[in-house]
Protein backbone atom coordinates (compact mmCIF):
# COMPACT_ATOMS: atom_id res chain seq x y z
CA UNK A 1 0.00 0.00 0.00
CA UNK A 2 2.83 2.40 0.86
CA UNK A 3 4.44 1.76 -2.55
CA UNK A 4 1.12 2.46 -4.27
CA UNK A 5 0.66 5.69 -2.32
CA UNK A 6 4.22 6.79 -3.11
CA UNK A 7 3.51 6.22 -6.79
CA UNK A 8 0.80 8.87 -6.49
CA UNK A 9 2.56 11.13 -3.96
CA UNK A 10 5.71 11.49 -6.06
CA UNK A 11 3.60 13.67 -8.33
CA UNK A 12 4.00 16.49 -5.80
CA UNK A 13 6.93 15.24 -3.66
CA UNK A 14 10.30 16.05 -5.26
CA UNK A 15 12.09 13.09 -3.67
CA UNK A 16 14.03 12.27 -0.51
CA UNK A 17 17.10 14.48 -0.89
CA UNK A 18 18.10 18.12 -1.21
CA UNK A 19 19.56 17.51 -4.65
CA UNK A 20 16.26 16.04 -5.86
CA UNK A 21 14.45 19.11 -4.53
CA UNK A 22 16.92 21.44 -6.24
CA UNK A 23 16.72 19.59 -9.58
CA UNK A 24 12.94 19.95 -9.40
CA UNK A 25 13.32 23.62 -8.46
CA UNK A 26 15.61 24.21 -11.41
CA UNK A 27 13.04 22.70 -13.78
CA UNK A 28 10.32 24.90 -12.27
CA UNK A 29 12.48 27.99 -12.70
CA UNK A 30 13.19 27.12 -16.34
CA UNK A 31 9.43 27.01 -16.85
CA UNK A 32 9.03 30.56 -15.56
CA UNK A 33 8.21 29.85 -11.92
CA UNK A 34 9.83 30.75 -8.63
CA UNK A 35 9.99 28.01 -6.02
CA UNK A 36 9.24 27.47 -2.34
CA UNK A 37 11.07 24.46 -0.89
CA UNK A 38 9.82 22.70 2.22
CA UNK A 39 11.59 19.88 4.03
CA UNK A 40 8.91 17.47 5.18
CA UNK A 41 8.64 16.66 8.86
CA UNK A 42 7.09 18.22 11.95
CA UNK A 43 6.78 17.92 15.72
CA UNK A 44 10.51 17.29 16.10
CA UNK A 45 11.69 16.87 19.67
CA UNK A 46 15.21 15.43 19.33
CA UNK A 47 18.19 17.76 19.11
CA UNK A 48 19.58 15.87 16.12
CA UNK A 49 16.33 16.13 14.16
CA UNK A 50 16.11 19.85 14.77
CA UNK A 51 19.76 20.54 13.96
CA UNK A 52 19.64 18.42 10.79
CA UNK A 53 16.55 20.29 9.61
CA UNK A 54 18.21 23.67 10.17
CA UNK A 55 21.35 22.43 8.41
CA UNK A 56 19.37 21.30 5.37
CA UNK A 57 17.59 24.64 5.07
CA UNK A 58 21.02 26.30 5.26
CA UNK A 59 22.22 24.15 2.38
CA UNK A 60 19.13 24.90 0.29
CA UNK A 61 19.47 28.65 0.73
CA UNK A 62 23.17 28.58 -0.09
CA UNK A 63 22.42 26.51 -3.21
CA UNK A 64 19.81 28.76 -4.81
CA UNK A 65 22.32 31.07 -6.49
CA UNK A 66 24.59 28.18 -7.51
CA UNK A 67 21.65 26.33 -9.08
CA UNK A 68 20.37 29.59 -10.64
CA UNK A 69 16.98 29.41 -8.97
CA UNK A 70 14.80 32.19 -7.56
CA UNK A 71 13.72 30.48 -4.39
CA UNK A 72 12.23 30.68 -0.92
CA UNK A 73 12.00 28.22 1.95
CA UNK A 74 8.92 27.31 3.98
CA UNK A 75 9.54 26.22 7.57
CA UNK A 76 7.19 24.64 10.10
CA UNK A 77 7.87 25.98 13.62
CA UNK A 78 7.44 22.51 15.16
CA UNK A 79 10.26 21.15 13.02
CA UNK A 80 12.81 23.58 14.43
CA UNK A 81 12.08 23.61 18.14
CA UNK A 82 8.56 24.79 18.97
CA UNK A 83 7.88 21.47 20.71
CA UNK A 84 10.72 22.36 23.08
CA UNK A 85 9.76 25.99 23.66
CA UNK A 86 8.80 29.16 21.82
CA UNK A 87 12.17 30.67 22.81
CA UNK A 88 14.08 27.73 21.32
CA UNK A 89 12.09 27.96 18.10
CA UNK A 90 12.64 31.72 17.87
CA UNK A 91 16.38 31.28 18.37
CA UNK A 92 16.50 28.69 15.58
CA UNK A 93 14.52 30.92 13.25
CA UNK A 94 17.03 33.67 13.96
CA UNK A 95 19.80 31.29 12.83
CA UNK A 96 17.92 30.70 9.58
CA UNK A 97 17.21 34.39 9.13
CA UNK A 98 20.91 35.25 9.36
CA UNK A 99 21.61 32.77 6.56
CA UNK A 100 18.62 34.07 4.58
CA UNK A 101 20.00 37.61 4.83
CA UNK A 102 23.28 36.53 3.23
CA UNK A 103 21.58 34.70 0.38
CA UNK A 104 18.65 37.14 -0.01
CA UNK A 105 16.20 34.26 0.43
CA UNK A 106 12.56 34.77 1.30
CA UNK A 107 11.42 32.75 4.33
CA UNK A 108 7.83 31.60 4.89
CA UNK A 109 6.57 30.49 8.30
CA UNK A 110 4.21 27.61 7.68
CA UNK A 111 1.06 27.57 9.79
CA UNK A 112 0.23 24.30 11.52
CA UNK A 113 -2.73 23.24 13.65
CA UNK A 114 -4.58 25.83 15.74
CA UNK A 115 -2.70 24.62 18.84
CA UNK A 116 0.29 26.59 17.57
CA UNK A 117 -1.32 29.61 15.87
CA UNK A 118 -0.68 32.13 18.65
CA UNK A 119 2.95 31.12 19.13
CA UNK A 120 3.62 31.12 15.39
CA UNK A 121 2.21 34.62 14.98
CA UNK A 122 4.20 35.87 17.99
CA UNK A 123 7.42 34.43 16.53
CA UNK A 124 6.63 36.02 13.18
CA UNK A 125 5.97 39.44 14.69
CA UNK A 126 9.25 39.25 16.59
CA UNK A 127 11.25 38.32 13.48
CA UNK A 128 9.49 40.75 11.13
CA UNK A 129 10.86 43.66 13.10
CA UNK A 130 14.36 42.55 12.03
CA UNK A 131 13.97 40.87 8.66
CA UNK A 132 11.77 42.18 5.87
CA UNK A 133 11.78 39.18 3.51
CA UNK A 134 9.55 37.13 5.77
CA UNK A 135 5.99 35.85 5.34
CA UNK A 136 3.42 33.80 7.24
CA UNK A 137 0.53 31.53 6.22
CA UNK A 138 -3.03 32.35 7.23
CA UNK A 139 -5.70 29.63 7.08
CA UNK A 140 -9.14 30.50 5.77
CA UNK A 141 -10.79 27.61 7.59
CA UNK A 142 -10.15 29.26 11.00
CA UNK A 143 -12.75 31.74 12.27
CA UNK A 144 -10.04 33.86 13.90
CA UNK A 145 -8.14 34.50 10.66
CA UNK A 146 -9.81 37.78 9.66
CA UNK A 147 -8.70 39.34 12.96
CA UNK A 148 -5.22 37.86 12.65
CA UNK A 149 -4.96 39.19 9.11
CA UNK A 150 -5.89 42.72 10.19
CA UNK A 151 -3.27 42.67 12.95
CA UNK A 152 -0.55 41.31 10.68
CA UNK A 153 -1.27 43.77 7.86
CA UNK A 154 -1.13 46.68 10.32
CA UNK A 155 2.54 45.85 10.93
CA UNK A 156 3.40 45.23 7.28
CA UNK A 157 3.13 41.44 7.35
CA UNK A 158 3.43 39.41 4.17
CA UNK A 159 0.73 36.77 3.88
CA UNK A 160 0.32 33.41 2.17
CA UNK A 161 -3.42 32.73 2.08
CA UNK A 162 -4.30 29.03 2.26
CA UNK A 163 -7.52 27.15 2.93
CA UNK A 164 -6.05 25.04 5.74
CA UNK A 165 -5.00 21.39 5.87
CA UNK A 166 -5.64 20.52 9.53
CA UNK A 167 -8.83 19.11 11.00
CA UNK A 168 -10.07 21.58 13.61
CA UNK A 169 -12.88 21.75 16.14
CA UNK A 170 -16.16 23.14 14.82
CA UNK A 171 -16.24 25.88 17.47
CA UNK A 172 -13.12 27.52 15.99
CA UNK A 173 -13.27 26.57 12.31
CA UNK A 174 -15.56 26.54 9.31
CA UNK A 175 -16.40 22.94 8.43
CA UNK A 176 -18.22 23.15 5.09
CA UNK A 177 -16.46 23.83 1.80
CA UNK A 178 -18.91 26.64 1.09
CA UNK A 179 -18.06 28.52 4.29
CA UNK A 180 -14.31 27.99 3.91
CA UNK A 181 -14.51 29.26 0.33
CA UNK A 182 -16.56 32.28 1.41
CA UNK A 183 -13.98 33.15 4.05
CA UNK A 184 -11.12 32.61 1.59
CA UNK A 185 -12.75 35.06 -0.82
CA UNK A 186 -13.35 37.56 1.99
CA UNK A 187 -9.72 37.39 3.15
CA UNK A 188 -8.44 37.55 -0.41
CA UNK A 189 -10.42 40.74 -1.04
CA UNK A 190 -8.86 42.26 2.10
CA UNK A 191 -5.40 41.37 0.79
CA UNK A 192 -6.00 42.98 -2.57
CA UNK A 193 -7.35 46.12 -0.92
CA UNK A 194 -4.86 46.49 1.94
CA UNK A 195 -1.78 44.29 1.52
CA UNK A 196 1.42 45.10 -0.32
CA UNK A 197 3.00 41.69 -0.97
CA UNK A 198 1.19 38.36 -0.64
CA UNK A 199 0.64 34.87 -1.99
CA UNK A 200 -2.65 33.34 -3.16
CA UNK A 201 -2.03 29.66 -2.43
CA UNK A 202 -4.80 27.63 -4.04
CA UNK A 203 -5.56 25.19 -6.85
CA UNK A 204 -9.24 26.14 -6.85
CA UNK A 205 -10.22 27.57 -10.23
CA UNK A 206 -12.96 29.77 -8.75
CA UNK A 207 -10.51 31.37 -6.30
CA UNK A 208 -7.93 31.84 -9.05
CA UNK A 209 -10.47 33.48 -11.38
CA UNK A 210 -11.59 35.82 -8.59
CA UNK A 211 -7.97 36.73 -7.85
CA UNK A 212 -7.34 37.63 -11.49
CA UNK A 213 -10.44 39.85 -11.40
CA UNK A 214 -9.30 41.59 -8.21
CA UNK A 215 -5.83 42.07 -9.71
CA UNK A 216 -7.35 44.16 -12.53
CA UNK A 217 -8.85 46.56 -9.98
CA UNK A 218 -5.96 46.60 -7.52
CA UNK A 219 -2.39 46.71 -8.77
CA UNK A 220 -0.58 44.74 -6.09
CA UNK A 221 2.60 42.71 -5.86
CA UNK A 222 1.35 39.17 -5.39
CA UNK A 223 1.92 35.66 -6.68
CA UNK A 224 -0.06 32.51 -7.13
CA UNK A 225 1.35 29.51 -5.24
CA UNK A 226 0.62 25.92 -6.19
CA UNK A 227 1.98 22.50 -5.36
CA UNK A 228 4.40 20.92 -7.75
CA UNK A 229 2.51 18.54 -10.05
CA UNK A 230 -0.94 20.03 -9.43
CA UNK A 231 -2.76 22.16 -12.03
CA UNK A 232 0.19 21.92 -14.41
CA UNK A 233 -2.14 22.69 -17.30
CA UNK A 234 -3.07 26.05 -15.73
CA UNK A 235 0.34 27.28 -14.60
CA UNK A 236 1.71 28.25 -18.06
CA UNK A 237 -1.55 30.04 -18.85
CA UNK A 238 -1.24 32.24 -15.75
CA UNK A 239 2.44 32.91 -16.48
CA UNK A 240 1.63 33.85 -20.07
CA UNK A 241 -0.93 36.33 -18.75
CA UNK A 242 1.84 38.00 -16.77
CA UNK A 243 1.12 36.65 -13.28
CA UNK A 244 3.92 35.59 -10.95
CA UNK A 245 3.72 31.98 -9.81
CA UNK A 246 5.69 29.97 -7.27
CA UNK A 247 5.71 26.20 -7.17
CA UNK A 248 5.67 24.70 -3.67
CA UNK A 249 8.16 21.81 -3.59
CA UNK A 250 8.12 19.44 -0.59
CA UNK A 251 10.87 16.85 -0.24
CA UNK A 252 12.03 14.31 2.32
CA UNK A 253 11.32 10.87 3.72
CA UNK A 254 8.29 12.01 5.78
CA UNK A 255 6.10 12.12 2.67
CA UNK A 256 3.38 9.72 3.91
CA UNK A 257 1.70 11.77 6.71
CA UNK A 258 1.95 14.91 4.58
CA UNK A 259 0.33 13.22 1.59
CA UNK A 260 -2.46 11.68 3.65
CA UNK A 261 -3.24 15.09 5.16
CA UNK A 262 -3.39 16.68 1.72
CA UNK A 263 -5.88 14.05 0.57
CA UNK A 264 -7.99 14.26 3.75
CA UNK A 265 -8.02 18.06 3.66
CA UNK A 266 -10.86 18.25 1.17
CA UNK A 267 -12.75 15.64 -0.87
CA UNK A 268 -12.10 17.84 -3.88
CA UNK A 269 -8.35 17.25 -3.49
CA UNK A 270 -8.79 13.60 -4.48
CA UNK A 271 -10.61 14.62 -7.66
CA UNK A 272 -8.06 17.35 -8.35
CA UNK A 273 -5.19 14.95 -7.80
CA UNK A 274 -6.77 12.42 -10.16
CA UNK A 275 -7.30 14.95 -12.94
CA UNK A 276 -3.79 16.37 -12.47
CA UNK A 277 -2.34 12.85 -12.54
CA UNK A 278 -4.13 12.07 -15.82
CA UNK A 279 -3.10 15.41 -17.28
CA UNK A 280 0.51 14.81 -16.20
CA UNK A 281 0.54 11.41 -17.91
CA UNK A 282 -0.76 12.93 -21.15
CA UNK A 283 1.98 15.58 -21.07
CA UNK A 284 4.78 13.05 -20.72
Amino acid sequence: MEKILFGVAKQWIAGNTIDEALVTAQNSYKNGMSVIINKLGEYHTSKNQIENTISEYHTIMASFRKWKVNGAISVKPTQIGLMKSKKKCLNNFEILIRAATKSQTFVWLDMESSDHTDETIQIYENLLARYERLGIAIQANLMRSEGDLADLLSMGGKIRLVKGAYRENSNISFKSKQKVDQNYLRLMKILFENANEFGIATHDGIMIDRATELAKKNEKKFEFQMLRGIRDELKPILIKKGFSLSEYIPYGTNWLPYSIRRLKERKRNILLLGSSFISHQKMR
